[in-house]
Order: C-alpha cells, then sequence, then structure tokens
C-alpha cells in the first residue's frame, strides 16, 4: 500500500505544492524528473486557432488539453524509503497513522503468513489540473491511447469508488 504525504519539508507550513504541467510526446525521451529547458528549447504558444503549438527538436507537435476531472486531483509524487508507522489502538486493532485500520484479509491469515505489507510513503512534490497530450503536427484525436487511457482511468475510478457524478465519498461509504 502507499500513502501520499506532503514533503517532509513542507509538512509542518500551509505553503501547497507548486503546480505543474505534466506534457505526454509523442516520442521516447531516456530521461526522466525535472529538466531546466529554456524558452528557446520548449515554448508552448498558442496559434489563431486557438491549438497549443510547440516545437521540440525542430519538429512541429500540437496539444490537446485533457483536464483533471474535479472530483480528483493530480499529483506529482517522489518514491521515498519511509514508512508508516503502525499502532496499535486499546482494543488490540492495528492501525496506520491516520486512525485507519488495515482492511480484513483472511486468505493471508490462513496460510500463516505475516500478511502485513508496510505502507510506504510517497512524497506529493507537486500538483496539476491539466496533461496536454501532443501529437506531431496534428492534434490528438478522442481515441488516442492517452486521452482515451485517463478518460477511461477516470471512468472507471468512479464506478470502483463510488465518487463522481455529484455523488460524495461519504455518499458512497454510506451506501456501501
Amino acid at each position: 500500500m502507499l500513502s501520499i504525504q506532503p514533503p517532509s519539508s513542507c509538512a509542518s507550513s500551509s505553503a501547497s505544492p507548486p503546480k505543474f504541467t505534466p506534457n505526454i510526446l509523442p516520442c521516447r525521451v531516456n530521461a526522466s524528473g525535472p529538466v531546466s529547458a529554456s524558452k528557446r528549447f520548449w515554448n508552448v504558444e498558442s496559434d489563431e486557432k486557438g491549438r497549443k503549438v510547440a516545437y521540440f527538436r525542430g519538429r512541429k507537435l500540437l496539444g490537446r488539453e485533457v483536464r483533471v476531472h474535479k472530483d480528483y486531483r493530480g499529483v506529482i509524487v517522489r518514491q521515498t524509503e519511509r514508512v508508516v508507522p503502525r499502532m496499535t489502538q486499546d482494543n488490540g486493532t492495528k492501525t496506520d497513522s491516520s486512525g485507519m485500520a488495515p482492511p480484513e484479509d483472511d486468505e493471508e491469515e490462513e496460510e500463516g503468513g505475516e500478511g502485513e505489507e508496510p505502507m510506504k510513503v510517497l512524497e506529493e512534490i507537486g500538483n496539476f489540473e491539466e496533461v496536454i497530450v501532443w501529437g506531431h503536427e496534428q492534434v490528438p484525436a478522442g481515441d488516442d491511447v492517452f486521452v482515451r487511457g485517463m478518460e477511461e482511468w477516470f471512468g472507471f475510478a468512479e464506478a470502483m469508488h463510488g465518487v463522481g457524478a455529484g455523488r460524495a465519498p461519504t455518499d458512497a461509504k454510506a451506501e456501501g
């Protein structure tokens, strides 16, 4: 299991993490992480039709903005080696630091295994409200694998958790 937490340097401050705009390029870049790209190498503009336009290594790219649905938020995280400590309540129930009891898993208990995987911490280093999917000299269509994948993911998450379409997370818990 994973726990998304604010960076340890910002945990006590009320400053929110910076906003970013992730870009999905139609090529492979053998690097990950931040890049100090100047405006000379990456400058997103809008053309006369209102489309997002950028040039990458001399190739014209047109972008399609895919917004994160209003019931969700996009986060950029960094993997850490930290683990959320387990605590024991007065009644002997184990919980994580949020006070939530881990889900029951009878199969693991029957096998006699430990059954408790540590909850690892991911630090939130930023957030985003949209992702730009880029295409070579054309705006990616609605059936583009990345555009469709994000839209399907939101639909799957809503079906799985019962959130969205005007329902609050507490409504879904009350029904289930």
